[in-house]
């Protein structure tokens, strides 16, 4: 099996509120499975699914609305390897490959984390200097990264 083929393939999202760009509040949800563990939405990406299908799907599985308009793509694939309590849930994965997209929430967006299958039991807006600090410690790296390039190209 190619080492490729170990990660998952997956998008996430880093949703930003509708006050954007004059607020830059990004939504952090919490995870129901793990204590006290935030991060962005994200989910699997089904065969003959297209990124962006994908992306979409997830939004209203994860979240009750698909209802954003996308600001931007992070350039590339970026991966990261599961801890040992979520990897033995995942085989035959040992990470995930993602792709990331800044999207921001329409007007009238209705944010619902109690959807048919509930992944979250909380969200909050919070500034971009939170998200490091109350995110998963095996995803900071990664969310560090992202969060770098769209301030770098300025968009945070």
């Amino acid at each position: 099996m190619n080492k490729k083929d170990l990660y998952r393939p997956n998008v996430a999202m880093i949703i930003v509120s509708n006050n954007y760009p004059q607020k830059k509040e990004i939504f952090l949800a919490q995870r129901n499975d793990l204590e006290d563990v935030w991060q962005f939405p994200q989910g699997g990406i089904d065969s003959g699914e297209s990124i962006l299908e994908a992306l979409f799907r997830e939004l209203e599985e994860e979240i009750g609305t698909a209802a954003v308009e996308v600001i931007h793509e992070y350039p590339k694939w970026i991966s990261y390897d599961f801890p040992t309590k979520i990897a033995k849930n995942m085989k035959p994965f040992i990470g995930q490959r993602q792709r990331y997209f800044l999207v921001k929430l329409n007007k009238d967006a209705k944010i619902n984390i109690e959807t048919k299958h509930p992944e979250f039991n909380d969200f909050k807006f919070v500034g971009i200097e939170d998200v490091l600090k109350l995110s998963a410690s095996f995803k900071k790296d990664v969310y560090e990264k992202v969060i770098n390039y769209f301030k770098k190209e300025d968009f945070l």
